[in-house]
């Protein structure tokens, strides 16, 4: 894993947000948009971790930016990448940890990603030992066979899943999946989960997804609206 950016709280630091970007995508290309939210956000310090560089078997074993190796898109079933998939929860488990020796409390700590960072988002609040302050996946899905490793979900953890409807790299049905298996198969009570649909959305994000994520962040922050 790569040095990661930041982008400091401009008022005093209260919470942490850590975003992971997507397959083939680097911490840079995503910091114009991290920014633009960290404005309504005075009290967050972001963290922008950066995925290595490694063969990617959907892209014929060239070398991309990846969290772990995927054969297909959509992902298939039985998707897994056990090696590359350890190592990167891994990593982020080591920077939370660090967040917590910096004296941050991890309930004011949350997991945002996009797409693969979105799978890796799920999958590291699903298992850490850490009671984080919630997680956001943007066009993200809970891989099935890691399923059998999520041992520990704590009962309170507020979710956020926005998916484009047009999205044809990882279907909305991806996130509709995922959210019946939080609520019916891990049972975390409905008011913790929120599920936005996209009109016109495709494999990215818009100002309407960045708006309501800008907005469930300060409601599970408890937060005050930015007013200018």
């Amino acid at each position: 894993m790569g040095t990661p950016l930041r982008i400091p709280a401009t008022a005093q630091r209260t919470a942490t947000v850590m975003f992971l970007h997507g397959l083939g995508q680097t911490n840079v290309a995503w910091y114009g948009m991290v920014q633009r939210m960290a404005g309504q956000l005075p009290n967050v310090e972001w963290i922008l971790p950066q995925a290595p560089s490694r063969p990617v078997t959907l892209n014929a074993g060239h070398h991309r930016p990846s969290w772990f190796d995927i054969r297909s898109l959509p992902p298939g079933y039985d998707e897994w990448d056990d090696a590359g998939i350890a190592s990167s929860v891994t990593g982020v488990e080591g920077l939370i940890q660090a967040e917590v020796h910096r004296g941050a409390d991890p309930r004011r700590i949350i997991l945002m990603g996009f797409s693969q960072g979105a799978a890796l988002s799920l999958l590291v609040a699903l298992t850490t030992l850490h009671e984080l302050g919630g997680v956001i996946s943007l066009s993200g899905w809970i891989p099935h066979r890691g399923r059998e490793q999520i041992v520990h979900t704590e009962p309170s953890l507020p979710i956020f899943c926005g998916h484009g409807k047009n999205d044809i790299e990882i279907p909305t049905y991806y996130s509709e999946e995922a959210m019946a298996f939080l609520r019916d198969v891990l049972r975390l009570p409905t008011a913790f989960l929120t599920f936005k649909r996209y009109e016109g959305l495709a494999h990215t994000i818009n100002g309407a997804e960045m708006y309501d994520v800008v907005t469930w962040i300060q409601s599970v922050l408890h937060m005050a609206p930015v007013t200018h």
